[in-house]
C-alpha cells in the first residue's frame, strides 16, 4: 500500500501521465498480452486489493479490471452503490480515506467528474477514472493501443471523431496532445465538446460535416447517442444525430486502410449502421480485448511503479 506520506498516482485524465509513461503503458500492455496469449503465469499484484466503486453499469470496464486483478495474482472488490455508506450520504472525502487503509487502489465509475476528483485528493492509495460523464481515460489506452498493433504508430496520423461531443470526445482531445495526432470532431450543433478543451490543443479541428471529418482519416471513431443519464433526451438526440450516423459509404471517404473503432456498446441502426461493426475495416472486437491487456498495465503502473 502507498505510504502516507507519499503522493499516489492518480489516472483521472490522460493528462496525469507523461506522453512517455503513457507509451510505456502501451508497450507494457503488449507485452502482457504476449505472456496471456503464451499462457505464461505472471502474478506480481498477489496480496494487492483494487476496489471497484460503480455508480454506473458496465460490461467491459469491470470484467477488463476484474479478470485483470485476478490474473495478474490480486483480488478485486465490486462495490454497487448500495453496498457502500455512499448510498447512505457518506462523504466521498471520508469514503477515500476509510478504503485507503484497506485497499491498494481504488476504481470509480460515476457520473460527476469532480466526484472522482474529490475522491482522489483524500485518497492516499492510487485512484484510477474507469468513466465519468467528462472522461474515458482508460478507454483511449486500448484504443491507441488497437490502433498501433494494426497499423503502426498513431503519431502524426488523422483521426476523426464523429458524433457526441461527450466524455469520448474529450478523452480524444488529450490522446491527441498526448499521442501527437490530428483530431478532426464532427457533432449535431448543441452537442459539440467542451470549448475550453477544443482550445487547449493545436491538434483539434472542428468540422462542418462527418464527410469533412473522416476525408483521408486513418481512424475513424463514434459513440452512442444517447450515454447514461441521457434517457430522457433519447427522442431529441435520434432527431439531432441523424445526419451522423457512421456508414460504410462514410468510411469510403477516409484513408483505403482506415480503421473504425467504437467503445460499445453499439447501437446498430443508430450512431452506427447495422452492418459497420461486421465491416473488414472495423477494430471494435479487437479494441474491446485490449481493455484488458490496457487495464492490467495500468494496474501494474500504479501499484508497483515504472517495470
Amino acid at each position: 500500500m502507498v505510504s502516507a506520506t507519499t503522493a499516489p498516482q492518480h489516472f483521472l485524465t490522460l493528462l496525469d501521465l507523461g506522453a512517455d509513461e503513457l507509451k510505456g503503458l502501451l508497450a507494457r500492455s503488449r507485452e502482457l498480452k504476449a505472456l496471456r496469449s503464451r499462457g505464461v503465469s505472471y502474478e506480481p499484484l498477489r496480496g494487492r486489493t483494487l476496489a471497484m466503486l460503480f455508480s454506473l453499469s458496465s460490461t467491459r470496464t469491470r470484467v477488463a479490471f476484474e479478470a485483470g486483478m485476478q490474473q495478474l495474482g490480486g483480488h478485486a472488490i465490486f462495490l454497487a452503490p448500495d453496498d457502500t455508506q455512499l448510498g447512505r450520504g457518506e462523504p466521498i472525502e471520508d469514503t477515500a480515506r476509510v478504503l485507503s487503509q484497506m485497499v491498494d487502489a481504488v476504481m470509480i465509475r460515476t457520473p460527476e467528474q469532480q466526484d472522482i476528483e474529490a475522491f482522489a485528493r483524500a485518497a492516499s492509495v492510487p485512484v484510477i477514472n474507469a468513466m465519468t460523464s467528462k472522461h474515458h481515460p482508460c478507454q483511449l489506452l486500448a484504443d491507441v493501443q488497437t490502433f498501433e498493433e494494426l497499423r503502426g504508430p498513431i503519431e502524426g496520423k488523422t483521426v476523426a471523431f464523429v458524433g457526441d461531443g461527450h466524455n469520448m470526445c474529450h478523452s480524444y482531445i488529450h490522446a491527441a496532445r498526448q499521442f501527437g495526432f490530428h483530431l478532426r470532431i464532427a457533432t449535431p450543433k448543441g452537442y459539440e465538446p467542451d470549448p475550453d478543451l477544443v482550445a487547449s490543443s493545436n491538434r483539434v479541428e472542428v468540422a462542418e460535416t462527418p464527410r469533412d471529418a473522416v476525408a483521408g482519416a486513418h481512424l475513424v471513431v463514434t459513440d452512442v447517442w444517447s450515454s447514461m443519464g441521457h434517457e430522457t433526451e433519447e427522442r431529441d438526440r435520434r432527431r439531432a444525430f441523424a445526419s451522423f450516423q457512421v456508414t460504410r459509404k462514410l468510411l469510403d471517404d477516409a484513408d483505403p486502410r482506415t480503421l473504425f473503432m467504437h467503445c460499445l456498446p453499439a447501437h446498430r441502426g443508430e450512431e452506427v449502421s447495422d452492418d459497420l461493426l461486421d465491416d473488414p475495416r472495423s477494430a471494435v472486437w479487437e479494441e474491446a480485448g485490449n481493455r484488458l491487456h490496457s487495464q492490467k498495465a495500468l494496474l501494474e503502473y500504479l501499484m508497483l511503479g515504472k517495470r
